[in-house]
C-alpha cells in the first residue's frame, strides 16, 4: 500500500509560541509611494452582522443581498505627540532625534516622562541633517477616557508616514502634531487593511489543545493527552518541532485584506440598548470590518495599509445588526 502522508499539526511559522511583550501589539510599516498616515487603532467592541448587495462580478450571489458577519471596532482620535527621525545604522534604522508636541495629554504624566524642547533651532538642524534622515515616522497615543472602554491610560505606539521623499514626509508630519486624527482621515469605506491585534489568552495548554495531535489509545503507556514520540534515539535531544505543551494564545497576530464596511461618526446609531456585553457604549467615531478579528473584547486592533491588496469591491449596505 502507499504511504500515507499528511502534513505537520500546528504550523512552524507561528513560533516561538510564547507570550506577546505587550498587550498591544508592535507594527510593522509596508513600503507606500502615496504620501499619507499608514495606520489607525480602535478597540473591538463586538460583533453583528449587516445585510448588503453582493457586488462581487464572478460570485453566484452578484446583486443578490447577502447577510455578512462584521466586527465592531471604536475608533477616538488618535493623537500626534512627537515626530520621530531615523537614520541608517549598522544593523538598520536607529533613532536620530525626536521633537514632541508642547501640549501633551494628562493621562501621560504617570505613563511617559518626556523634556519637551520649546527651542527653535531644532527644526533648523533638522533641516541641515535631511540628507542623513531616512525615515520619518509618528509618536502617537490613543484617548480611551472618550471611548466606552471605562479605562483612563492611553497607548503609545509608532505609526508610519507612506511617500518616497523625506521632505514631504517632514512637512506633512509639522502638519499633523500636536494634532487629533480621526479614522475618517486615515481609511475610506471600502478599503482593504491589515488586522494586528494580540489574541486572546488562554494561559498554559497541552499538546492536544496547543498543537491538535491526535489523542492515543488508552494503551499508549497509560497516557491520552500526548505525543506519540519525542524524538529520535540519537542524538538524546529534543528538538525544537516536536509539540508540546506551553503557552496558549496572547500572541500577536496579523490579518490580511480585512475589507471597512462602514465609517460611522455616531456610535449611538449602532449600540444597542444597554450597551455591548462586557465592553459597554460607543460614543464617537466607529467602523465596521468584515469578518471576524482576533483577540477578546476592549483590545486594541491596530488598522493597517494593506500589505498585499487583493482586487476590493462597492460597498452597498441594506442594514446593519448588533
Amino acid at each position: 500500500m502507499p504511504e500515507v502522508k499528511k502534513p505537520r499539526r500546528g504550523s512552524l511559522a507561528f513560533y516561538p509560541r510564547k507570550r506577546a511583550r505587550r498587550i498591544y501589539p508592535r507594527i510593522s510599516h509596508p513600503k507606500v509611494d502615496q504620501l499619507r498616515i499608514l495606520e489607525f487603532a480602535g478597540y473591538k467592541a463586538g460583533m453583528g452582522h449587516v445585510v448588503l448587495i453582493d457586488t462581487n462580478k464572478s460570485s453566484p450571489t452578484y446583486g443578490q443581498e447577502i447577510t455578512v458577519p462584521v466586527t465592531i471596532l471604536d475608533c477616538p482620535p488618535i493623537r500626534v505627540l512627537a515626530i520621530r527621525f531615523y537614520r541608517q545604522g549598522k544593523t538598520g534604522l536607529e533613532t536620530l532625534t525626536e521633537i514632541w508636541s508642547e501640549n501633551l495629554p494628562k493621562d501621560l504624566e504617570r505613563k511617559v516622562k518626556v523634556v519637551v524642547s520649546k527651542d527653535s533651532n531644532k527644526w533648523e538642524e533638522i533641516e541641515k541633517k535631511v540628507d542623513e534622515i531616512k525615515d520619518v515616522r509618528l509618536i502617537v497615543c490613543t484617548q480611551p477616557r472618550i471611548s466606552g472602554i471605562g479605562k483612563k491610560t492611553p497607548e503609545i505606539f509608532e505609526i508610519g508616514i507612506g511617500g518616497k521623499d523625506v521632505k514631504e514626509k517632514i512637512e506633512f508630519a509639522k502638519k499633523v502634531l500636536g494634532r487629533d486624527l480621526n479614522i475618517s482621515d486615515v481609511f475610506q469605506e471600502g478599503e482593504l487593511v491589515d488586522v494586528i491585534t494580540v489574541t486572546k489568552g488562554k494561559g498554559t495548554a497541552g499538546p492536544v489543545a496547543r498543537f491538535g495531535v491526535k489523542i492515543q489509545p488508552r494503551k499508549a503507556k497509560e497516557k491520552r493527552r500526548h505525543v506519540g514520540s519525542l524524538g529520535q534515539e540519537r542524538p538524546g535531544k529534543v528538538r525544537w518541532t516536536v509539540p508540546m505543551a506551553g503557552q496558549l494564545g496572547f500572541q500577536t497576530r496579523t490579518e490580511l485584506n480585512k475589507r471597512i464596511l462602514k465609517i460611522g461618526t455616531d456610535g449611538e446609531e449602532i449600540t444597542p440598548k444597554g450597551g455591548f456585553i462586557r465592553y459597554g457604549v460607543i460614543r464617537g467615531p466607529y467602523a465596521l470590518i468584515e469578518g471576524s478579528v482576533p483577540g477578546p473584547k476592549k483590545r486594541l486592533v491596530v488598522l493597517r495599509v494593506a500589505a498585499r491588496p487583493k482586487k476590493t469591491f462597492p460597498v452597498q449596505i441594506k442594514e446593519v445588526v448588533v
